[in-house]
């Protein structure tokens, strides 16, 4: 019995142990109008080789990215992903490691978070990061929550760039705490919205770049702007690979700093799970949510690891947790520091550049298409463009060639009236052949 370990027989002892005549009197409080009384909607049983073809089935209905053409972006990309990683990760050591509740018995997970945080200061060019998120929409409600800690303030101007799936976690998060969360309308290039959107409560502003429409800004003078209102700057990244080329955000005048990590050593993994960067100036580091690992010595003066700040609320009492995240995603930021230590900065900065050629070779492409207007002024690997036809509309009918063309705005925020904005991103996953392959589909259809 593999999923039904208990026989009849155990049940009765079991209700016999704790006085219930049946299963249904421990029911007995609930009331009889909140119970379902027939079968729910769901198959019955089946035997393993039933569901193995059942599974198999659904399966064949998914479409792999790597089957053809595909140039899908908007916070979740496609890069290759060494298999030296993979093999990695499934060491039994680090597979079924989880939250270490006695951390300093588990020095190599230690270690490996302690080298992760590094990295990701590094990348983002602050003093102190943590040792990872859920993932990068969670991670930007934290920062949120954490500025309004920092400035005692109530109020967020969300950039009309930030990507809508990050603005609505932020929203559903904080309105908890009761802030008042200003998300501006989407935009293309949104400096002047965002500066002229800050005021006295404003507790921090959200910017993201290269922004959900794929460009790439200097927010130096955002930041300056919300510095001179008392405000944080928190500035979001959903494309990790930018790092290698572009400002980091505390080059920019970034208090706080979040990404999506899933560019760098995890899968798409059909939307997850994914892993969230986090990373501040060192001022702020007591407000941090999540954990810090920190390097010591020990009673010898042995090298060793130590959970250095731990703010979650199983560990401290409630009302004085920064964060109520119960894990982070230790397998993921794994990989993502594995892939890391493969690539070196002379291998990311190279991978980045690879990235943005491609996409320059895309612009060009494009711009030889009918109809085919690309709006991102400036960028690293995506561009949104605005096409003749509904853009989802477009997708579909791409999809008949084999080509998977990238993802529709209408799809991430229906109500901003961009029914005809297409989000196409390339990675160093995409040939030049591919992109050929793209041009030349969109020019077929949009005549037709």
């Amino acid at each position: 019995m593999r999923y039904l370990p208990l026989t009849p027989a155990d049940r009765s002892e079991m209700l016999a142990v704790i006085g219930a005549a049946s299963i249904d009197e421990l029911f007995a409080d609930v009331p009889q109008a909140a119970r379902h009384v027939d079968l729910f909607d769901l198959p019955l049983h089946a035997g393993e080789i039933e569901v193995e073809r059942e599974l198999a089935r659904l399966a064949a209905r998914n479409r792999p990215g790597g089957a053809g053409p595909f140039f899908c972006g908007a916070g979740a990309y496609r890069h290759h992903v060494p298999a030296t990683v993979d093999h990695l990760i499934q060491r039994s050591e680090f597979l079924t490691s989880y939250t270490p509740y006695q951390p300093e018995i588990a020095q190599g997970t230690l270690q490996v978070l302690f080298e992760f945080q590094t990295q990701v200061a590094v990348l983002t060019g602050l003093q102190v990061a943590n040792a990872s998120m859920y993932d990068g929409s969670t991670a930007c409600a934290e920062a949120v929550m954490m500025a309004q800690r920092v400035t005692r303030r109530k109020g967020a101007v969300l950039s009309g760039g930030l990507h809508p799936h990050y603005a609505a976690t932020t929203r559903t998060i904080a309105h908890a705490e009761g802030m008042d969360i200003n998300c501006l309308p989407a935009a293309i290039d949104a400096e002047a919205a965002v500066i002229a959107a800050i005021g006295p409560d404003t507790a921090c502003v959200v910017v993201q770049t290269p922004n959900v429409f794929g460009v790439a800004t200097d927010v130096t003078a955002i930041g300056e702007a919300a510095h001179a209102a008392g405000a944080l700057l928190v500035v979001v990244t959903t494309e990790a690979v930018s790092f290698g080329l572009l400002k980091s955000p505390g080059e920019m005048g970034a208090d706080i700093a979040v990404a999506e990590g899933q560019s760098i050593g995890v899968g798409l993994n059909f939307g997850g799970p994914y892993v969230g960067l986090f990373a501040a100036r060192e001022a702020l580091v007591r407000q941090m949510p999540g954990r810090l690992c920190g390097e010591t010595v020990d009673a010898d003066g042995r090298r060793g690891f130590v959970l250095t700040l731990s703010t979650r609320e199983q560990h401290i009492r409630r009302e004085k947790a920064t964060s109520n995240i119960c894990t982070n995603s230790g397998l993921c930021a794994l990989a993502f520091s594995i892939h890391m230590s493969l690539l070196g900065e002379a291998g990311l900065r190279g991978l980045a550049e690879i990235n943005h050629s491609l996409a320059r070779e895309l612009k060009a492409a494009l711009e030889t298409v009918p109809g085919v207007e690309v709006l991102s002024p400036r960028f690293f690997n995506e561009l949104a463009v605005r096409t003749p036809v509904p853009a989802e509309v477009l997708v579909e009918s791409l999809l008949a060639d084999g080509i998977v063309a990238g993802v529709p705005f209408a799809r991430l925020d229906p109500t901003a009236g961009l029914d005809d904005v297409l989000l196409i991103a390339v990675t160093e996953t995409v040939t030049s052949e591919d992109i050929a392959e793209l041009a030349g589909a969109l020019k077929r259809r949009i005549a037709a």
